[in-house]
């Protein structure tokens, strides 16, 4: 069964590390080889500026793209996404695709010129900040718990205009809110689980849930054993069950995708170590669900979304 991802971080470790190979090396969790393994269509490539680098800038933004399209797209390793027109291919087809996603606006600075940059080098995600504050919004970890700047709303406003879409996980809950209210596009969650199974300040509560599906957008479940499950180990993939079936319960069956979180964690589930182990996965949960809800979140829900809200290709690129 073909399969979507909608998170990994396995480009910052990339970057960490030139000598790494996104063939097959033992240090990635997302490889060539898993992904071909696991049957993965399509992988999406957050780009994430860890604080132990110092301060995010643009040109690590940058270096992140020119890994991506350098040693995953022009070596004919993946196929790129950019355009709705594209998806039926991603779906229909046999080769893999790649995506990219920016994982918090620490990096562009506050400025709203390489928010348009990035749209024209290919970034179709972005979520508007990683745990912590900055000039665009506060994370969910920030104490004081505050929502959007005034420069982050109009990020939000040109994200709209130019066809980028937004991510919410980590962002603030009152940031959550007040990004729901402005947006004129559905929004999603990458990777996020249920706050009702595991109370962990990153996953999603109920309302939040609900707001998500209203509006059309999407939810990836992720496998972060910490947001899955609280004070026990090993963590194993039944354990995701019961946040699909508060999902389900809230009427987002058809909303819910997974965004693994691989190559951002120290920790795995047990059996779920790497995209080799997707199709595992779907078996276990093919016992529990009918085939045709198991396709819509293995790949279906995600591929329904992207044809509906990623842009038009235009008559003529200008990059």
């Amino acid at each position: 069964m073909k399969i979507v991802d909608f998170h990994c971080d396995a480009l910052s470790k990339l970057w960490e590390d030139s000598k790494l190979s996104f063939e097959q090396s033992t240090e990635l969790d997302v490889t060539l080889q898993s992904m071909n393994k696991g049957k993965v269509g399509l992988q999406v490539f957050a780009i994430f500026l860890s604080e132990q680098y110092g301060r995010a800038s643009f040109e690590r933004v940058m270096a992140q793209i020119d890994i991506f399209r350098s040693r995953l797209i022009h070596t004919g390793h993946l196929e790129w996404l950019k355009w709705s027109n594209q998806v039926e291919d991603v779906r229909n087809g046999e080769k893999r695709w790649g995506l990219i996603s920016l994982e918090g606006m620490d990096g562009l600075e506050g400025n709203l010129h390489y928010v348009r940059l990035c749209y024209e080098l290919g970034v179709r995600f972005m979520g508007l900040t990683w745990n912590h504050a900055n000039w665009a919004a506060d994370g969910v970890m920030e104490k004081r718990g505050g929502g959007l700047t005034n420069q982050g709303r109009s990020a939000i406003q040109l994200c709209n205009e130019l066809g980028i879409l937004l991510d919410v996980s980590h962002l603030s809950v009152a940031g959550f809110w007040e990004l729901a209210e402005l947006t004129t596009k559905p929004l999603i969650a990458s990777h996020s689980n249920v706050f009702e199974v595991c109370p962990h300040p990153r996953n999603l509560n109920d309302e939040q849930i609900r707001a998500i599906i209203a509006m059309d957008g999407r939810i990836g479940l992720t496998f972060v054993p910490w947001f899955i499950k609280r004070d026990t180990h090993p963590v194993k993939p039944e354990d995701l069950l019961p946040h699909i079936e508060r999902i389900c319960t809230l009427g987002g069956a058809e909303h819910l995708m997974f965004g693994s979180d691989f190559d951002g964690i120290d920790e795995w589930v047990e059996g779920l170590e790497n995209p080799g182990r997707y199709q595992a996965f779907t078996e276990m949960l093919l016992k529990y669900y009918p085939e045709q809800l198991v396709r819509g979140w293995m790949s279906g829900n995600a591929l329904d979304f992207l044809g509906e809200h990623l842009p038009e290709q235009p008559d003529k690129q200008k990059i």
